[in-house]
């Protein structure tokens, strides 16, 4: 596969990932929603923060690392080597989980059962429920190493969706269930989102005539299964040193991803109600950094993966791929940085009036504003992060991914001038101090209006000054409808 069909599969990846999670987060703020007009913000701050966390860092721990490394393979890999050491993040996850559960259950503070039920439940199931994510592992990353864009959509969104339905048809109807609503629909969603990748691979392999059979590097669903062999050793162990290189380096980075919700799950600094605030003004901070950057990142990380040869000096590579790279990372960077000024203007003069209708006063009246404001300033920070270390770490050797520190200067130029692309900026911050939210729906509606204005001459003006940027967006938008239709 040549550089320039890897990287209109990456932007396909990329676009179908960016509406799965607009999806995903309609779908939440939806749920969330309705769902604190039926149960207490005290239930709600344990399922979104306390039983979260426990799933995340249970899956994180567990195949973060596998997964950077495994996909970071070469032509030459060895897939049968590969899915014996993806099968180890299912013992792995056995392992976190009933550590993590333990001290969930033992040694943090457990809420009143009269106003949270079933708390146990919800940590034995939480747990069950990344273990049973980890069974579908080597599945996801032979799909995402051959781009099967529609596998993931399909998989995501029906797993997503029905999860959504159940909790709102018990919500509805058994309320009073309390935390076996929210364990049950998790349940649900991994046991779905593995069943799907199973059934499509098996019925894929099953079928003589399928083109797309030809160009894996499997011809049987076992061959995804642990293989022994007593010709060559069970995992590639330069594959399994890089896994521990980057768990090392993803140990720290789970830590700094979820400080906030570690601080208030370890140190009780917020009680079950005001952490169920918290994670609601969180998600909607949250938004456009999963809605954007996050389906870019992981895509990109592909494409970096196999266009350059890790740990190799780049005027040792193939010059075409290295320049090609190099113009993806530019244009991905000043994508980033005008997007994230954006958000950071118009996020900090429309947060109050966001959280206002999104949740009333019980939001918009505290300390949710500064704290909504502190968070667009946040996203511009993963903006460029995120880019920035999709290609780093796909292009680092084992010893740099040591040390997280890469010798070679990266290419880009200077992108101070896009500052002078977002134009009423001052006059934003300015005028939503007499306009939201205490004035009424007048004042209010004339906010969005004057906003409106404002973001329509941003993306005017980044459409005329920012022609480079604009030429590669619509290249990869092009690309990618090319790629459906052949696909």
């Amino acid at each position: 596969m040549g550089s320039r069909e890897v990287l209109g599969q990456a932007a396909r990846l990329a676009s179908s990932g960016l509406l799965l999670q607009v999806l995903f987060r309609l779908i939440t703020f939806v749920l969330n929603a309705f769902i604190l007009r039926f149960l207490s913000k005290e239930i709600v701050g344990i399922v979104n923060v306390r039983l979260t966390l426990l799933y995340s860092t249970t899956i994180f721990l567990a195949r973060e690392a596998f997964r950077r490394a495994c996909l970071s393979g070469g032509t030459q890999q060895d897939w049968s080597q590969t899915f014996n050491l993806l099968w180890l993040t299912v013992p792995l996850g056995v392992f976190w989980s009933l550590l993590l559960g333990w001290v969930w259950l033992q040694l943090l503070e457990v809420p009143d059962p009269n106003v949270v039920p079933h708390y146990g439940t919800g940590v034995v199931v939480f747990g069950l429920s990344a273990v049973v994510e980890l069974l579908g592992e080597p599945f996801w990353v032979l799909a995402q190493a051959q781009m099967f864009v529609k596998l993931k959509v399909i998989a995501e969104s029906l797993s997503v969706i029905l999860k959504s339905v159940l909790i709102a048809f018990f919500v509805l109807w058994l309320p009073h269930w309390g935390l076996y609503i929210f364990s049950l629909a998790q349940l649900l969603y991994t046991a779905v989102l593995v069943l799907c990748y199973v059934i499509y691979f098996t019925k894929l392999l099953g079928s003589s005539e399928s083109t797309k059979q030809q160009t894996l590097p499997v011809s049987r669903i076992t061959d995804l299964l642990p293989n022994i062999t007593r010709s060559r050793a069970f995992v590639n162990w330069k594959e399994a040193k890089l896994t521990w290189s980057f768990f090392k380096q993803s140990f720290l980075k789970q830590i700094l991803t979820e400080g906030e919700r570690y601080v208030m799950t370890f140190l009780n600094v917020l009680n079950f109600g005001d952490q169920g605030v918290y994670d609601i003004v969180n998600n909607l901070g949250s938004l456009v950094a999963r809605l954007i950057f996050q389906p870019i990142e992981e895509s990109f990380y592909i494409f970096f993966a196999k266009v350059l040869e890790r740990g190799k000096d780049a005027t040792l590579q193939k010059q075409e791929d290295v320049a090609m790279a190099a113009a993806v990372l530019e244009s991905l960077l000043r994508l980033a940085l005008l997007t994230g000024l954006t958000i950071t203007i118009f996020g900090f003069a429309y947060s109050q009036l966001a959280l206002d209708i999104y949740g009333g006063a019980m939001l918009s009246s505290g300390s949710g504003p500064v704290l909504l404001r502190s968070y667009c300033l946040y996203v511009l920070l993963l903006a460029i992060n995120g880019v920035t270390e999709c290609f780093t770490f796909a292009a680092m050797s084992k010893e740099e991914v040591d040390s997280v520190h890469s010798e070679e200067n990266q290419p880009g130029r200077s992108n101070s001038e896009v500052f002078s692309v977002i134009p009423c900026s001052r006059s934003l911050v300015r005028e939503q101090v007499f306009l939201c939210c205490e004035q009424g729906w007048p004042a209010r509606l004339a906010h969005v209006t004057v906003g409106t204005f404002c973001l329509g001459m941003t993306l005017g003006t980044a459409f005329l000054t920012e022609t480079k940027l604009i030429r590669f967006v619509r290249t990869q938008l092009g690309v990618s409808r090319l790629a459906d239709k052949t696909s």
